[in-house]
């Protein structure tokens, strides 16, 4: 009976696996975004508040009041006017139709919609590697690695600065590629909201204006007939129109002053008025004075070796391609996306270092250029898979091999959770904390310091603590019981605890009645004032990460 079951060789049963991937991707695609955001939504409330959530929500109530009427924008800093409301001002809006007036509440809806965003800009990842590579398979492993940054991935729920800029520029990659796979005006109506809304995050969406027009221009040049041309100009002009209006709608700012609009957006690039200091490779450095590689070193050791490597790959197959073919790159609709994904994901970088712009917090302020790096990657697969294909191998073994490092990679997203945002690679020597500690710069946006103050509430049940710390944003997301048992450095009444960022710049002074360190992790140190205290105010807020 066993002998009349037909055997099944590796390489068929290879092949029946992809094929069945092929079919299931586009059901599998949405099935990973649903679980993603299911995740999300479960472990949301993890993620603290960061540094600018208090600014950013400030901007959107600013910029509501100006288009009612109601203020100006004077309580703003001149260099926060220039953000854009696209994505803060539906924020906003959305937590007063929900009715939320506990921070507490509103906290956990931006965690939750930031993060519903980043998802949406993997979709569209996904969709762009579809159509680029006609792969649904490779299109699928695109998405996760779009979506498993692990720094990225914890930026994806707190951080509504710079994460949502990267998301629509996702999604605005897609649209280009959809309009002019189309060629349609609606198509190109809807590629001008995109570019308009994406520059209105951040003046650097306009880096896609040219590239537009450039593209069309090529279009027009290589067209064979006058309708044709045409057609080009006519969506080439609906562009030229749509991207700046929208940007003018979505820019409060701009309707009165669009010279200064301009003009500080600009100046920020080349000269950003947060001068601090940063740690980088055991030397405190200010960031107006970092060295050229300090950008290229960070983005090497956050990001994992496997999507360095296969980001490396499609850089260097869309590389040797283009100079193959010289002649194929303005008319190779896949050629032409890689000379743009290889502008995108390198002149940012270039300008950044050529401008000696400063640059703190890791490269959290050009995250964007991870989407084109995504791209290459993708790239960089369908490259390792060409050969087993045209010596009729199965690819499944190179698709096979990511899979198996994506699984790695989702195993160190676990064991940081929920503080993936100081995820560093093997490249940097983890195995002893001090060594870390002291050589870069880890708790960056200081989200830990809300988990001390909850480990301490928790330790002293009932009891109203006094806390001095130098940042005084935390406790705003803690829930409202908790938030009524802290008092943040009162002027009136001496602190019972004294919290320090363990990297704290140097010559910053430590009172002196704080002589005593009762609890050392990753992030922070804490002091007691009281002796009677010290025995019980060990806080089990972090485990030593590295």
């Amino acid at each position: 009976m066993l002998e009349r079951i037909p055997r099944m060789s590796p390489s068929r049963l290879l092949s029946g696996l992809q094929r069945a991937a092929n079919f299931l991707t586009p059901r599998s695609a949405l099935l990973i975004c649903a679980l993603f955001l299911l995740v999300g939504a479960a472990f949301a409330a993890d993620y603290r508040i960061g540094l600018d959530e208090h600014t950013q929500r400030e901007i959107a109530v600013a910029n509501w009041d100006y288009i009612l009427g109601n203020g100006d924008f004077a309580a703003l800093a001149p260099h926060d006017r220039v953000y854009g409301i696209s994505f803060e001002l539906p924020l906003l809006l959305a937590e007063r139709a929900l009715g939320l007036e506990d921070y507490y509440d509103v906290h956990r809806l931006r965690l939750i919609l930031t993060h519903l965003f980043f998802i949406a800009g993997g979709f569209c990842c996904y969709l762009l590697t579809w159509r680029l590579f006609n792969n649904r398979l490779l299109a699928l492993l695109a998405l996760l690695l779009f979506l498993l940054h692990p720094r990225i991935y914890a930026h994806s729920f707190f951080n509504s600065k710079d994460l949502p800029f990267l998301s629509m520029f996702s999604i605005a990659l897609y649209l280009l590629e959809r309009a002019f796979r189309r060629g349609t005006a609606g198509a190109f109506v809807l590629l001008g909201l995109a570019v308009g809304v994406l520059t209105d995050l951040r003046i650097m969406g306009m880096m896609l204006f040219p590239a537009v027009l450039g593209m069309r221009a090529l279009d027009w040049f290589n067209a064979a007939s006058r309708p044709q041309r045409r057609r080009i100009l006519l969506t080439a002009g609906l562009f030229t129109l749509i991207a700046p209006l929208t940007l003018c709608v979505l820019s409060p700012w701009l309707w009165t002053n669009p010279g200064d609009y301009f003009a500080q957006n600009f100046s920020l690039i080349a000269d950003t008025p947060h001068v601090e200091l940063q740690l980088f490779r055991g030397e405190w450095i200010y960031s107006s004075e970092l060295p050229p590689d300090y950008l290229p070193t960070w983005f090497t050791i956050t990001t994992p070796p496997l999507i360095l490597l296969l980001g490396l790959m499609g850089m260097a197959a869309a590389a040797k391609r283009g100079l193959a073919c010289p002649g194929t790159v303005f008319s190779n609709t896949r050629l032409r996306f890689g000379v743009l994904l290889l502008a995108c994901f390198t002149l940012p970088a270039v300008a950044v270092i050529l401008l000696g712009s400063d640059m703190y917090r890791d490269w959290g302020h050009i995250y964007y250029i991870y989407v084109p790096f995504v791209l290459l990657a993708a790239w960089g697969l369908h490259w390792l898979a060409a050969p087993l294909l045209q010596s009729r191998g199965q690819p499944g073994a190179a698709y096979g091999l990511v899979g198996a490092g994506l699984a790695l990679i989702v195993l160190q997203i676990a064991q940081l959770h929920p503080q993936q945002q100081i995820y560093f690679n093997s490249l940097v020597d983890r195995t002893t904390p001090e060594h870390l500690k002291t050589w870069y710069k880890i708790g960056i946006w200081r989200s830990e310091t809300q988990d001390a103050l909850k480990g301490l509430l928790e330790r002293y049940p009932g009891e109203t603590l006094t806390v001095w710390m130098s940042k005084v944003a935390a406790p705003v997301a803690l829930p409202e019981g908790d938030q009524q048992r802290l008092v943040v450095n009162s002027p009136t009444r001496d602190p019972d605890f004294a919290l320090y960022h363990q990297q704290h710049r140097p010559g910053l002074p430590v009172k002196p009645t704080y002589t005593q360190s009762v609890y050392n992790n990753t992030f922070l140190s804490i002091y007691a004032l009281d002796a009677a205290r010290m025995d019980r105010a060990t806080v089990d807020a972090y485990r030593e990460f590295y």
